[in-house]
């Protein structure tokens, strides 16, 4: 009879690296300036009126309570680790979701490093599986760390016999 192996849903132990924190600012930055910037400009060449003024406020203020707090946010709900039987990632802030990848069934392991990420040395690996649910992704790792587990993940994927299916 073969043995099933029993996998439990379960906090995972590592934090991501705490430059992900500024990561994560930095992006979120990018599209509340294209707001406010675009809300400034209708403001300045039109005559606008004292509610379209109070809303341009409010999203600033928004604006800066979501960089100030998503982020940390974020950083905290943000975990990680790998055993020698799967991959664990938790995520989300409101809603919180919890994955895990079992290493019989890993079929790739990528790392990928977009230009914040290479200024700020950060990285996010990708699990790929044989599972409806899409990739397993550990985003804001350290640069180094998500090399380590890339080799260590391929290595594991490497010596599990099957297909990964």
């Amino acid at each position: 009879m073969a043995h099933r192996l029993q996998l439990r849903l379960r906090p995972p132990a590592n934090q991501v690296h705490p430059r992900a924190v500024l990561w994560w600012t930095l992006q979120a930055s990018i599209l509340w300036v294209v707001l406010l910037i675009g809300g400034g400009v209708a403001l300045y060449f039109s005559n606008a009126p004292l509610w379209l003024v109070v809303v341009e406020a409010a999203v600033a203020v928004v604006a800066v309570a979501d960089l100030i707090l998503e982020p940390r946010l974020q950083y905290r709900a943000h975990r990680w680790e790998v055993t020698d039987q799967a991959v664990y990632v938790q995520f989300g802030v409101i809603v919180r979701e919890w994955r895990i990848a079992p290493l019989s069934r890993v079929q790739t392991v990528d790392s990928e490093r977009g230009p914040l990420q290479q200024w700020l040395k950060l990285a996010t690996v990708t699990v790929t599986t044989a599972s409806a649910s899409g990739p397993v992704k550990i985003k804001g790792l350290g640069q180094d760390e998500a090399a380590e587990l890339v080799d260590r993940l391929t290595a594991i994927t490497e010596a599990t016999p099957g297909d990964a299916t």
